[in-house]
């Protein structure tokens, strides 16, 4: 049977507009590191590089090199951890902006397995960017997530939920960098109907 995340991962993929606390594991991922507005070419470039990797992964099984314990399974969703270069200013730009994006690896993959997936990669599809993806892993650990539903730009009001829940439940923010979970596809969803999960790592007041 395919794994398809958001059936057998409910907790972490839930599409509740409401803020929930989870425990997040460790997960394995392969990431490219950027900054600058991501309206931009080179975002474009970085997130293709990416799937690029992520698909050639996923068809490992037909490419020679799928360890004895593959399975079939859903491309996880792009992420993305966002912080920005100047926190002296209250003024917002998105040049400023600094993120590592990344797509989440099934427990199989490990790094001799994406060496070859590399080198595969690279020889099907010339991109730039390919040599700056790396293979890592991930502990989010305790987190509050919640659902945002429409445009990047109203993400304000649901961090704003998110806060007030975060105050209420004896908890608080351990870095102002915080995860985005991209559930749709804005290339093909128009903006008030984007479903997009952002998640902050919090610690409990002692």
């Amino acid at each position: 049977m395919k794994h398809e995340y958001r059936k057998h991962e409910k907790e972490l993929y839930g599409t509740k507009a409401k803020p929930a606390l989870l425990d997040v594991p460790q997960q394995k991922y392969i990431c490219i590191k950027g900054e600058g507005n991501p309206n931009g070419g080179d975002f474009k470039n970085r997130v293709e590089a990416l799937y690029s990797l992520a698909y050639t992964i996923r068809m490992s099984h037909k490419n020679g090199f799928a360890p004895a314990d593959y399975f079939e399974y859903t491309v996880y969703p792009l992420e993305g951890l966002w912080d920005k270069k100047n926190y002296d200013s209250n003024e917002f730009h998105l040049d400023d902006l600094v993120y590592t994006i990344m797509i989440r690896q099934p427990e199989f993959v490990d790094e001799t397995m994406f060496n070859n997936a590399m080198e595969v990669a690279r020889n099907k599809k010339r991109n730039e960017r390919l040599s700056e993806v790396y293979f890592g892993e991930i502990t989010d650990g305790l987190s509050v997530q919640m659902l945002h539903i429409g445009p990047f730009a109203t993400e304000g009001e649901t961090f704003s939920v998110m806060q007030e829940f975060i105050e209420n439940n004896d908890l608080r923010i351990k870095t102002l960098v915080h995860r985005e979970i991209y559930l749709s596809d804005p290339r093909k969803v128009i903006g008030d109907r984007l479903k997009t999960l952002l998640r902050y790592r919090v610690e409990k007041i002692k």
